[in-house]
């Protein structure tokens, strides 16, 4: 089987021209007529995924192994020290991340894994209107959905009737939230300035974790291949980050 037949059909249930002008989804490393036996999925390839994967393996990861533009291949430094692993394996890789996020994981994350129905989608956000309830009403449900016993949060009013999600790092969507509105703004990797000018506009913030909202990648993109006929490995990623 060869690398174009999975790229094609990735390209029709989430178009890579819909991914962000900065991201670089798409085949990060081999080539369309690559030939492949198994096909990986992980929401991104850390240095054991490339030690125990098969030779001649396809991996479809969230994030992109390639980000920005490389000057050379040390193979001491990342990302040519996975890459250079991968490509002695006759590995290849096709990244689905701003584009899937739109299309697939900001919904499933906001409606299966949070649980909030009637979503509306705009300018990428997914928001959800609520019955009033207090900041800690929310924040104790998003910690029984995520299993989670702390997050990192701002709390601008006493009441929340409105939430605003984004998975993954959202922070740079802020400015679409409507000041001063009982919202919370639902996102991972929220920075301090952020934090501030947040607590200003009188908009709440819960930080669930850039990985824990994005984590199930790896599951719904397999679910998605096995309904047309493709059977993928699921690499379970362990979040590097953890607390002490």
């Amino acid at each position: 089987m060869q690398v174009q037949e999975i790229y094609s059909l990735l390209n029709e249930i989430s178009p890579f021209s819909l991914q962000e002008q900065w991201d670089n989804s798409g085949i990060n490393l081999g080539n369309p007529l690559q030939e492949f036996e198994n096909i990986y999925t992980t929401l991104e390839v850390d240095m054991h995924l490339a030690q125990q994967i098969k030779p001649n393996s396809l991996i479809i990861a969230h994030h992109p192994l390639i980000f920005s533009p490389l000057k050379n291949l040390n193979t001491q430094s990342y990302p040519s020290n996975i890459a250079s692993i991968l490509l002695a394996k006759n590995c290849s890789l096709i990244a689905m991340h701003t584009n899937f996020d739109r299309t697939h994981l900001n919904h499933y994350f906001a409606s299966q894994i949070l649980g909030f129905q009637n979503l509306i989608e705009k300018d990428y956000i997914l928001s959800a209107r609520l019955s009033p309830q207090s900041f800690e009403t929310l924040l104790t449900r998003l910690k029984i959905a995520l299993n989670a016993s702390i997050f990192k949060a701002l709390k601008a009013s006493e009441k929340i009737s409105q939430v605003f999600i984004v998975c993954g790092s959202g922070m740079s969507f802020l400015k679409y939230i409507p000041p001063h509105s009982q919202s919370c703004f639902i996102t991972g990797d929220i920075k301090h300035h952020e934090a501030m000018e947040a607590q200003s506009l009188g908009i709440s913030l819960i930080d669930v974790g850039h990985f824990e909202s994005e984590v199930f990648f790896a599951q719904v993109i397999a679910k998605i291949l096995q309904n047309f006929g493709y059977e993928a490995i699921i690499n379970d990623l362990k979040n590097p980050l953890k607390f002490y």
